[in-house]
């Protein structure tokens, strides 16, 4: 999967916070970059692997899961 970030609309988390910044833009797949250096490298997903990511990390409530 080949990622243009140029040409994707970029969100940031709701979660972010000072120093932990991430952004999360949708198309065919998602994409995830550190809003930090947003012409850095990015991430890119399956929609089924980001919804898979995303019921682990609700799932494992406030405690670290890594």
């Amino acid at each position: 999967m080949e990622l243009d970030g140029a040409e994707l609309r970029w969100r940031k988390s709701s979660a972010s916070n000072a120093g932990n910044c991430v952004e999360v833009a949708f198309a065919d797949h998602v994409a995830v970059r550190d809003s930090h250096d947003p012409e850095g490298a990015l991430l890119g997903f399956s929609a089924y692997a980001w919804r898979s990511f995303l019921g682990v990390v609700k799932d494992s409530g406030p405690k670290a899961i890594f």
